[in-house]
């Protein structure tokens, strides 16, 4: 599969929350997004602006980190909010349920390093890093991406 690497630029935490959003336009059952970044790159605040974006600016958003998964109702499907930071193997990962959520649901996953073989070819893989004077989103992805991405630098 050929893959197609797209870096934006964030200035501002509006600017990771305005991904968010932009990116939440585009989900559909299914679709995997892999949040990656050390901590503090904003990989929580992007997940929170998404699931706002589709069920309301009051929504509460928890982080994942203790409970491991976070998951809320959305039209038929459920998106999932995961944060594998302390999980320590892939068998974890599948005895939350996560292995099958991907195929079917709308999965946002902090840590998706600890995935490995479970990671699906089709996800969105975001890298979010710290630069001098902005933060970076690297989004990497597939031809199941192409035409719905197609111009996010705009967008985002």
């Amino acid at each position: 599969m050929v893959r197609t690497t797209t870096t934006l630029r964030l200035s501002s935490e509006d600017d990771t929350a305005k991904l968010g959003e932009t990116l939440a336009k585009y989900a559909q059952a299914g679709d995997c997004f892999l949040l990656r970044g050390q901590i503090g790159a904003g990989k929580s605040a992007l997940a929170r602006a998404f699931i706002r974006s589709l069920l309301g600016p009051e929504t509460e958003v928890p982080s994942p980190t203790f409970t491991l998964v976070q998951t809320y109702e959305f039209a038929e499907l459920e998106i999932w909010h995961a944060d594998l930071y302390r999980l320590s193997d892939t068998q974890e990962a599948v005895e939350l349920g996560l292995a099958d959520a991907m195929s079917d649901q709308i999965c946002l996953i902090e840590w998706p390093e600890l995935l490995e073989d479970l990671t699906p070819e089709s996800a969105l893989d975001i890298e979010l890093t710290v630069a001098a004077d902005c933060h970076l989103a690297t989004l990497t992805y597939g031809d199941n991406w192409r035409n719905r991405l197609a111009g996010i630098d705009a967008h985002a």
